[in-house]
């Protein structure tokens, strides 16, 4: 199979939760221990770095990535989910894995993954461990794709794990208090292994620290210390609290000797982190005038913040492109976003996207106003179309929506 060939097979053939929910997941790691085992444990030959949090573990990861890129390391990263190409998930030094790569380690191991009823995420952790080993990088950034306890990545043992924050999403896995989410999150928390934590509250607090004291393991709260605050290319509001995580981290790594990452290296770092990583869609600029901003928020924690960051914006007329999956609770985000807004709803292109017309069903009862349109592209050239040089864009709600944007032509 070609690389197209071979993407399509791994969409299709197998669960991803990215486009299909709830089916996809699993609920142990019986199959990442098979494949890892398989592979001939490559995980075990890695240095690593484990980022969970509901918000913010990408950013926290790239920065991270970017950080120690500037210390001249071969950095891996692995990240998910992608919004153009699949390869965005793996990379070195911010360079994507090879299409070659990708074909090659999937007719390789095809027969495996269907004998044992592989996962697309299963899958895909299997050959960034796999590639990072075969390629020999310094230290590997690992970015948890759900939870943490039971996801695929939590089979490695890092040097530090970090923890960014706790907030309601994916309840259907996770549960629905912060203290059971916290709980699925701190089970990236290994023996004897330190960990930062990036935000905490009173209920998810005592979860980390009976975590922590049970694998008597050093714990950070990242929020309770004081860090100087750099400046960085990433420049939403939130992105103060992963900074906070990242130099802990950092710190972390820097008093364990395997590593020295200067402060001139940390300053660099978070200054060109979309340069050395290629990360998009984090509060992104996409125009000027009217301004235009698409970020990836898409929980009722992410939104909150982004709103209050609209509100600090001077516009004559605010425009809101707005899609969202099917399975999120709209009663909980639709009260985020603001009233006095002109709205353009659109499904992204996925099996998981809500229909357009539904979308703005339900906005109506909160007072939201709009049309529909029939894709995320027609929805966003009407917005610049109808938008005056005074006003502001914005173009959220899903990180599918931010994915079919033209990302790469951005200011």
């Amino acid at each position: 199979m070609n690389y197209q060939e071979t993407i399509n097979w791994m969409f299709n053939q197998l669960p991803m939760y990215q486009l299909q929910g709830a089916s996809a997941y699993k609920k142990d790691l019986t199959n990442a221990y098979l494949l890892a085992n398989h592979l001939g444990n490559p995980e075990k030959n890695l240095k690593c770095i484990h980022v969970a949090g509901t918000n913010g573990k990408g950013s926290t990861s790239h920065m991270l990535a970017s950080v120690l890129q500037e210390s001249g390391y071969k950095v891996g990263l692995y990240t998910s989910p992608h919004l153009k190409d699949y390869r965005e998930r793996i990379k070195i030094n911010g360079d994507e894995i090879s299409e070659d790569f990708v074909c090659e380690f999937i007719n390789k191991n095809k027969t495996f993954f269907e004998a044992n009823d592989m996962s697309f995420f299963e899958m895909t952790v299997g050959l960034a461990f796999d590639y990072f080993a075969k390629e020999k990088v310094d230290i590997a950034i690992i970015e948890v794709g759900m939870g943490g306890r039971l996801d695929a990545t939590n089979i490695i043992t890092p040097l530090v794990s970090a923890i960014t924050n706790i907030a309601l999403d994916h309840t259907q896995f996770l549960g629905n208090t912060l203290e059971s989410i916290a709980y699925e999150k701190a089970g990236i928390i290994k023996p004897g292994i330190p960990v930062v934590i990036g935000e905490y509250t009173n209920e998810t607090k005592p979860v980390f620290l009976a975590k922590a004291k049970e694998n008597n393991s050093k714990i950070y709260f990242a929020s309770d210390l004081i860090h100087e605050n750099h400046p960085s290319d990433l420049i939403g509001d939130y992105q103060v609290h992963n900074k906070k995580t990242v130099l802990q981290t950092i710190a972390v790594i820097n008093a364990q000797n395997d590593f020295k990452i200067h402060e001139t290296n940390i300053k660099s770092g978070l200054l060109n982190v979309v340069k050395n990583t290629g990360l998009k869609g984090r509060w992104q600029k996409l125009g000027e005038s009217p301004k235009i901003i698409c970020d990836t928020a898409h929980n009722k924690n992410g939104l909150e913040i982004v709103m209050k960051q609209i509100q600090k914006e001077k516009y004559d007329t605010l425009h809101i492109v707005l899609g969202v999956v099917n399975d999120k609770d709209l009663d909980e985000v639709l009260p985020l976003f603001p009233t006095a807004a002109i709205y353009y709803f659109c499904k992204p292109n996925i099996p998981r996207g809500l229909e357009a017309v539904l979308l703005q069903e339900k906005a109506q009862k909160f007072n939201l106003k709009g049309k529909t349109y029939h894709s995320v592209t027609e929805a966003y050239d009407a917005s610049r179309n109808m938008a005056t040089k005074n006003d502001f864009v914005f173009v959220g709600g899903s990180t599918f929506v931010v994915a079919e944007l033209p990302l790469n032509t951005a200011i």
